[in-house]
């Protein structure tokens, strides 16, 4: 049985699946770089304070065009912080305030997320689903570079 999308439906949400889950984590991390924006503190508070502006910005970004995606896989993306506390494999970071301390747990949380889009993206080619691999590929390549700067910046 196909989708709407011409995709077959088994397929579709069994990624629509790893792709809330890929959402929840994205919604974890973003409010983690939220909280790194407003609490930052040290000699380098300009600096980190924009950065962190800049990186929640494009996480939230992608969390909408992940919901799309979702829909547009003809499944249901999930909408609840509850939710996505359960299913998200990125923890809740608290009580960081310190340049290093938080781009380490940005650090990790890109690394969580850069496995899981390595992984959907190999499903995606499987069931055929260029939109979803297309738009995990270019999130991968933007996220390998930010990578390579945070580490660069903590060196």
């Amino acid at each position: 049985m196909k989708n709407p999308i011409g995709l077959d439906a088994a397929q579709s949400q069994a990624l629509a699946t790893e792709l809330n889950q890929l959402l929840a984590s994205y919604q974890i991390l973003y409010m983690n770089v939220r909280g790194f924006h407003w609490n930052i503190r040290g000699s380098h508070f300009f600096e980190l304070h924009l950065k962190f502006e800049e990186i929640y910005n494009d996480l939230l970004l992608k969390v909408d065009a992940l919901a799309e995606r979702i829909l547009t896989l003809d499944s249901v993306p999930l909408h609840s912080f509850s939710d996505y506390l359960k299913v998200s494999t990125i923890a809740e970071s608290k009580g960081l305030h310190d340049g290093p301390g938080c781009i380490g747990s940005l650090l990790e949380g890109f690394r969580e997320l850069l496995g899981a889009q390595r992984r959907i993206l190999k499903l995606a080619s499987e069931a055929g689903d260029e939109g979803t691999a297309a738009q995990l590929s270019d999130y991968i390549q933007q996220q390998e570079k930010l990578v390579w700067m945070l580490r660069a910046y903590l060196d």
